[in-house]
């Protein structure tokens, strides 16, 4: 199926959750925060929130720094 992450069309096997999304962008031990359209995921919905074809899917990671 096709969904956009972070503005790029990615191609993705169903059914993939917002949990897999993340890892598969190398992100999973990262703090993330994930929408699905323009809707915010709470974390603990991660790996049962499933994608559609079409999804759009904001993905953010908290980077540290001094």
């Amino acid at each position: 199926m096709q969904v956009t992450v972070n503005g790029k069309t990615m191609e993705l096997p169903e059914p993939t959750t917002v949990r897999q999304l993340i890892e598969k962008l190398d992100l999973g031990k990262a703090a993330c925060a994930a929408e699905v359209n323009r809707r915010l995921v709470p974390h603990k919905e991660h790996p049962a929130r499933l994608l559609r074809p079409g999804d759009v899917v904001e993905v953010v990671s908290l980077v540290g720094g001094g």
